[in-house]
């Protein structure tokens, strides 16, 4: 009788784990839809530059692309800004291209650009930068939030939070 209760619970916990997996990989499949469609998306989209100028993402198509929203007035973004800079200058001949979006206002960027110029492009995306990170999978909206994108365009790696040595050592051996 012992044998036939531990059965059944086997059974049942077997099951209930069967229908959690299949759940998980549907949500998944739909997650991983959302974001493709979300990263073709973003391809489409053009941005103001704080010099006036408009950036065209499908300009940066082709080569694989580190996306960091940042803010002035987010202490994290700012830190992060030198070692992203410094990636880009080491990488770029390796046909690594960096934008950062700006999750702020043109003025308040422009000025902090002036003080401390960075060799990426800069894009302004105000403050619906906000939901096109989320909609790249920042779920909560928050900055700085990372995104690498491969030569298709296809995004292999996010992070929400800085930065660091390491993620960048090991995004660069993406492609």
């Amino acid at each position: 009788m012992g044998g036939l209760v531990a059965a059944a619970g086997v059974a049942g916990v077997g099951t209930a784990w069967w229908t959690s997996r299949s759940r998980t990989e549907s949500a998944n499949a739909d997650s991983d839809a959302r974001l493709d469609a979300a990263s073709e998306a973003l391809w489409r989209l053009s941005f103001d530059t704080p010099d006036g100028k408009t950036l065209a993402m499908s300009t940066l198509r082709g080569k694989p692309l580190l996306v960091n929203f940042w803010a002035t007035w987010c202490p994290p973004c700012v830190e992060e800004l030198p070692l992203i800079d410094y990636f880009y200058q080491e990488n770029k001949d390796k046909n690594w291209q960096v934008l950062g979006l700006a999750v702020d206002q043109p003025s308040a960027v422009s000025k902090w650009l002036q003080a401390k110029p960075l060799s990426f492009p800069v894009g302004m995306a105000g403050f619906g930068g906000t939901e096109l990170s989320k909609s790249l999978g920042n779920l909560a909206g928050s900055l700085p939030f990372s995104a690498v994108f491969s030569a298709t365009g296809a995004l292999l790696q996010r992070k929400v939070g800085k930065l660091t040595p390491g993620d960048l050592a090991l995004w660069v051996q993406l492609k």
